[in-house]
């Protein structure tokens, strides 16, 4: 069993303390100054505390708390050499939280599927961590990406979610619209978007044969392509992630001064 200690237990640390509840082989700390912060998840953990003095045993300690809190929890931490400190704040670099802690640090950008351990991550390290690497995969899948770009990542897989239940929810609407029930409407958006995305990942092929693939000449699909080539969707998606880049980057800024 691996002793997990998660310091925040709001909606990204909840969801990473119900996946790994979900995986098995954790002994699962969950911790928060808010006691009401508890009822989501106190079935998924071991242990619930307000004392930061319990999560101080655990091999690994994951910071799942905003980035402007990082540095009060920081202040109060005292965590081992031997120990691993995870950090998921959004901007907060690992010079950032290294320099407060004599823990190694390891800085990963996870999603809210961790919940249901189909976690897109990021992680950046200076070498990798049997325990780290253990617990991602246990999650979901993860890659690792040099820390200068993190904030991409961040917007990417971190912001990406909500991007794609956005979309979810335009192609449900537009289907009710149509005529179809709302509830089976909202079901085959959702395992659409999953069939596709497990489909790319077991693919080789590129995504824009992927597509040809779906596409027959004059037929249904190619029809719908159409209106999505002709317009400014493409752009306004990548715009989207640039935004959520930019700021990234911008609380990277206000975390160092």
């Amino acid at each position: 069993m691996m002793d997990v200690s998660v310091i925040g237990c709001g909606n990204m640390g909840g969801a990473l303390i119900t996946g790994l509840s979900d995986a098995g082989g954790y002994r699962i700390t969950a911790y928060d100054v808010d006691p009401d912060a508890f009822e989501s998840i106190e079935a998924y953990a071991d242990r619930t505390t307000t004392d930061l003095d319990d999560v101080r045993d655990s091999e690994v300690v994951v910071l799942a708390v905003k980035p402007d809190i990082v540095p009060l929890v920081l202040e109060d931490l005292d965590l081992r050499a031997e120990q691993t400190l995870v950090t998921i704040a959004a901007g907060v670099s690992t010079d950032v939280v290294a320099s407060e802690t004599d823990a190694t640090v390891v800085r990963v950008m996870p999603n809210l599927a961790a919940r249901t351990r189909n976690m897109a991550a990021a992680v950046a390290w200076e070498a990798p961590d049997e325990n780290v690497e253990r617990m991602l995969g246990d999650l979901g899948e993860f890659v690792v990406i040099d820390e200068n770009l993190m904030d991409v990542a961040t917007a990417l897989n971190g912001s990406g979610p909500a991007f794609v239940f956005y979309l979810v929810g335009a192609m449900q609407k537009r289907a009710v619209e149509e005529g179809l029930d709302a509830e089976k409407a909202r079901v085959l958006a959702a395992q659409t978007f999953k069939g596709a995305a497990e489909t790319i990942l077991r693919s080789e092929e590129s995504i824009e044969d992927l597509i040809d693939a779906v596409c027959s000449p004059g037929g249904t699909t190619i029809e719908g392509m159409d209106v999505l080539w002709d317009s400014d969707v493409e752009q306004e998606v990548g715009d989207a992630l640039s935004a959520a880049r930019r700021r990234s980057a911008e609380l990277a800024e206000e975390a160092e001064k």
